[in-house]
């Protein structure tokens, strides 16, 4: 094994090297800084932000604003109508995932992100400007299908650090995407119609009184604006060409440029690198297997994040906790901090030693009691349930965390780069049509709890948390033998 403090990829020692090759420069900069990229993280924190604001900022003020845009009858319907505006972005996302993903690995990812940024400043702008239900659900569903940000960031995340910081790149993907869903519901909940709750600062006659969701639309395109001039400095990762030489064959792949897929040697990796640079996507069964629990556990952890806030502030005699939203909202983010904390803090060093098959199915055992727990929080008041409530919050986000990201490493590793892209937005398309259908799901279960809570064995909100586990207890078996394998080794270690 070569010495890793070595440059690897010098110019003037490999005839494989290409100057002018934007992969070829990061990977040398990845060899030669042993240290953690700070810029090329912090980049990827504020593109995955500007993904999830958007979509969180919403539902605030979305009922609101179904209201006043007049196109339900009956104030029961708006839930209805609602519902559509809701799904427009995850039904765009869903239809063009793949394609962006196949343009990012054909173009790069920076152009992908530039893209991206740039919908998010137009398309979120005019829908906070929206006069017109038809308005409002062309403008996001337009949003979702030039959405192409999620896929090519979680590939950059892996490319753009070396192995040993792998697991803390794409940890900070999920982080920011967590923290977008905590501060993107307060950005909405709190700037929409400012006229009617800051009538000394705004006037009904201006601009924020006449379109009165249009601030906090106005507030995340500005944001959005301030990332896409950071991203003109983005590095790119993609390898813009395909040579790998012959005497490459033989080298460690430590001591190889990383785009070369034909590479023998590194121990336990060597068999299955070669065999998924062989295979198409749909043939990639590592691949196919993490997409599907990807999914699962993706399902779940929507499904709780749409029960967790109906549950919390329903009434204590429907087995609800009577949280007052702000209530709701602490516990959230709390949740967030926490979350932050355990990333960049605890997780790399744990994901180190265990992996990230071994670590997902520790946290998917936890996460089993832990959601079966929380039907009992009710019979707590006062102190003790708010740091009950607070604490298993923040466990359950920190067991979901862990999950998405072992499984977003095993995707990553089990395609080679040029693939990776396509992979990324297979997967992206995947969970945005489970995301759509977690929420009416976990609605129509919870609605249905709400009334059966007088059962003589189990009452609702217990069958409400049974659901869920049962999903969680799927997702766990199944990241075992012979549904998740690969061949030539039982595992992809996070390898240093």
């Amino acid at each position: 094994m070569a010495d890793p403090t070595t440059p690897l990829l010098e110019p003037s020692k490999n005839a494989f090297f290409h100057e002018n090759c934007p992969g070829c420069k990061q990977d040398r900069r990845n060899q030669l800084h042993l240290g953690i990229p700070f810029r090329e993280f912090f980049f990827i924190w504020i593109v995955a932000l500007c993904s999830a604001l958007p979509i969180s900022s919403l539902y605030p003020f979305l009922y609101f604003m179904i209201h006043d845009l007049n196109i339900a009858k009956r104030s029961q319907d708006i839930g209805f109508f609602a519902g559509f505006v809701g799904s427009a972005f995850m039904l765009g996302r869903s239809l063009t995932s793949i394609f962006w993903g196949m343009v990012a690995d054909r173009y790069g990812r920076k152009p992908v992100v530039m893209i991206s940024l740039f919908a998010i400043i137009v398309f979120n702008t005019l829908f906070g400007l929206s006069k017109s239900y038809w308005m409002a659900i062309t403008t996001r569903l337009l949003l979702g299908l030039l959405s192409g940000l999620l896929g090519p960031i979680q590939a950059y995340a892996s490319e753009v650090c070396r192995k040993e910081y792998q697991a803390l790149g794409l940890s900070i993907v999920d982080t920011s995407w967590a923290m977008g869903l905590i501060f993107g519901p307060a950005i909405g909940g709190f700037l929409a119609q400012p006229a009617e709750k800051y009538p000394n600062i705004f006037a009904m006659e201006c601009l924020f009184g006449r379109f009165p969701y249009f601030l906090p639309c106005l507030c995340i395109s500005l944001f959005s604006v301030a990332a896409f001039i950071a991203c003109l400095w983005l590095p790119e990762t993609m390898h813009m060409h395909s040579e790998c030489g012959p005497e490459y064959e033989h080298t460690e792949v430590m001591e190889a440029p990383p785009h070369c897929p034909n590479l023998k040697g590194y121990g336990r990796e060597t068999k299955q690198r070669r065999w998924f640079s062989e295979q198409s996507i749909l043939r990639n069964r590592l691949l196919m297997s993490s997409i599907v629990l990807y999914c699962i556990f993706g399902l779940q952890s929507t499904a709780y994040t749409e029960i967790f806030s109906l549950w919390a502030v329903s009434n204590k005699s429907y087995g609800g906790l009577s949280f007052s939203s702000q209530e709701v909202g602490l516990v959230l983010a709390m949740s967030g901090i926490s979350l932050l904390v355990y990333q960049l803090v605890f997780f790399p060093c744990i994901a180190k030693h265990l992996g990230p098959i071994n670590f997902t199915r520790v946290v998917a055992v936890l996460l089993i009691p832990l959601l079966a727990s929380y039907p009992f929080m009710a019979k707590l008041s006062g102190l003790d349930l708010k740091l009950t409530v607070n604490c298993a919050s923040s466990l359950r986000s920190i067991f979901s965390s862990t999950i998405t990201i072992g499984l977003n490493i095993l995707m990553n590793n089990a395609v080679s780069q040029h693939k990776r892209g396509a992979a990324n937005g297979m997967a992206v398309t995947a969970l945005s049509l489970f995301k759509a259908v977690a929420p009416a799901g976990a609605g129509i279960l919870f609605s249905w709890a709400q009334n059966h809570q007088g059962a003589s064995i189990l009452s609702g909100d217990y069958i409400v948390f049974l659901v869920l586990d049962i999903f969680g207890l799927v997702g766990l078996i199944l990241t075992f033998k012979p549904f998740l394998t690969q061949p030539g080794t039982e595992e992809i270690t996070v390898t240093t």
